[in-house]
């Protein structure tokens, strides 16, 4: 069954989110996400949140069930977030008409209580990484945000590759969790943050 949509005056469909709790699924991954897309966002979310605490406990770091279930919600939210930025439906709804600078840096801020558990609960209160990643994402996402629309993609894909080398050579890694600031900078700068063409399931090259 085909999804819903509203024709606007836009280069693409206007999404329209359905009621009840599937709309509330609707207004979290985009509207009118096919079933390949919604595979593609559960099936690797689901696998991560396995994995990472699995991964962690081989590190014998003496974790609590509190943080191994902190690891398996970020391993979660970040590969989905990740995929599920990046689909054309995700595109079509955080990148509609009324969608500007406060709503993104708005779901860019929340993620600062990411940063704030892992620099409290795995780094021991660790306010100088908290101070530093959080003001590079507010750094990096007004940047990317204030730069022309043909220019975002180069300078967010820059602003990521500089996160990753402050990651490497200013951070000292945080145990059990190496992957968090590659993918969590991924999901925001690069997956959220870009404006790109939603393409249809019928469009071809």
């Amino acid at each position: 069954m085909e999804p819903a949509f509203m024709q606007s005056d836009v280069s693409y469909l206007q999404p329209v989110p359905r009621s009840g709790w599937q709309g509330q699924l609707d207004r979290l991954i985009g509207p009118g996400a096919t079933r390949a897309e919604l595979v593609l966002q559960l099936v690797p979310s689901v696998a991560t949140a396995i994995a990472a605490p699995l991964y962690a406990l081989t590190l014998s770091l003496g974790l609590s069930p509190l943080q191994l279930s902190l690891i398996a919600i970020l391993g979660f939210d970040l590969v989905g977030g990740v995929l599920t930025n990046a689909t054309a439906a995700a595109k079509r709804w955080y990148h509609r008409p009324g969608q500007g600078w406060r709503q993104h840096l708005t779901f860019v801020g929340v993620h600062l209580l990411h940063i704030g558990l892992v620099a409290w609960l795995f780094r021991g209160a660790d306010g100088l990484f908290f101070a530093g990643v959080s003001s590079y994402l507010l750094l990096a996402a007004g940047l990317i945000l204030a730069s022309p629309l043909y220019l975002q993609r180069p300078v967010a894909l820059g602003l990521y590759s500089l996160a990753l080398l402050c990651d490497r050579y200013l951070f000292t890694p945080t145990p059990g969790l190496e992957w968090f600031l590659p993918l969590f900078f991924l999901k925001l700068l690069v997956s959220h943050l870009l404006n790109e063409t939603p393409y249809h399931p019928r469009d071809r090259r």
